[in-house]
């Protein structure tokens, strides 16, 4: 059974995540690393009666190394949540130095293992993992994943309560592709189902995509500056991490959506640019998980003129979100000699 390491481990969305990761059969060993109070979040978790068993770890004597060491699934939430007034800039120039520093870790401590990358901001921290594993030859695209599940999940709640039914939420199914921001996120609801009502207006579905692509916006809000989308966030992690488990396992035909390079399905991702009629880099698709990671990257299908507009105006800020994190570990590269 697998060994899973939480990166972030005592933070809002790392606590709530390792509860969630301890009570599941498909782990026997949970890793936990943060820079502080890791200690006591491994004693409470310890008291639970599941078979994982909890170790943690803080910054001294190696403790990420010691953290990570046969790790076969990483997750990591690390870095600070968006607070209200903060942009995704002042965000990015936070979290960006703590992802770099973990994914070197990682590279040569476990560099075989599935990393889900919670992060924010995700259109911009995956490409910082993404170089960092290049520059110490790891690089392995089918293992490399951006966590987009809150943004499904939020799309399953958001359609089962304007279908009139919210209990039906876990039945309902709405593919999100894209990247993990904005108007970067980018719900195909006329692929839902069970469908929306024929009759359902523009404007509902304005405003039901509006509220998918700013959910986190209503959360630091409600909240009123005392946190960001911690709980629902920690839930759609760990369900993202059972995917991922299960299909480990040899489970087969799971789909999730997550953003991904898309050369981990050279085919797939060809049909991907086809589709927008553009090459990216990076996007959240439909991907089929397997023991080796992602196995298949899906088309997007068919869609709606409006659908088809949304996705245009995705792509210019999605890639700008990646030059944004490649660049920070390119343009940080020494030089290479020139040849003499």
């Amino acid at each position: 059974m697998p060994k899973a390491v939480v990166l972030g481990a005592a933070g809002g969305i790392g606590q709530p995540l390792s509860l969630l990761l301890k009570a599941s059969h498909l782990i026997t060993e949970l890793s936990l690393f943060d820079i502080v109070n890791t200690p006591g979040v491994v004693a409470d978790l310890s008291h639970i009666a599941t078979p994982a068993q909890v170790t943690g770890y803080l910054p001294p004597n190696d403790g990420l190394v010691n953290a990570l060491k046969g790790a076969d699934v990483v997750v990591i939430p690390a870095g600070v949540p968006r607070k209200p007034g903060m942009t995704r800039d002042d965000l990015f120039r936070i979290n960006a130095g703590i992802v770099r520093d973990l994914a070197k870790a990682i590279a040569t401590t476990s560099p075989k293992a599935f990393v889900l990358v919670i992060s924010n901001p995700v259109n911009s921290t995956v490409p910082i993992f993404a170089e960092v594993f290049r520059e110490h030859g790891v690089f392995d695209a089918r293992r490399l994943f951006g966590v987009t599940t809150l943004d499904v999940v939020r799309a399953q709640t958001f359609v089962a309560e304007v279908q009139g039914d919210g209990r039906n939420a876990p039945n309902v199914t709405v593919p999100v592709v894209g990247g993990h921001s904005g108007v970067t996120i980018v719900p195909l609801l006329s692929q839902s189902q069970p469908p929306l009502a024929a009759n359902t207006s523009e404007e509902k579905l304005k405003e039901l995509t509006h509220r998918i692509q700013f959910g986190g916006d209503e959360v630091v809000k409600a909240k009123d500056g005392a946190g960001s989308a911690t709980l629902s966030m920690a839930y759609a992690g760990a369900e993202f991490a059972f995917k991922v488990l299960r299909a480990l396992g040899g489970e087969k035909g799971i789909i999730s959506p997550s953003y991904v390079h898309l050369s981990a399905d050279a085919n797939g991702g060809g049909v991907i640019h086809k589709e927008l009629g553009r090459p990216v880099e990076y996007f959240s698709a439909p991907v089929e998980l397997g023991p080796n990671g992602v196995e298949r990257i899906l088309p997007l299908g068919k869609v709606t003129a409006y659908e088809k507009a949304l996705l245009e105006a995705a792509l210019p800020e999605l890639e700008g979100n990646i030059t944004k994190g490649s660049e920070f570990i390119t343009a940080a590269a020494p030089a290479k000699p020139a040849n003499l």
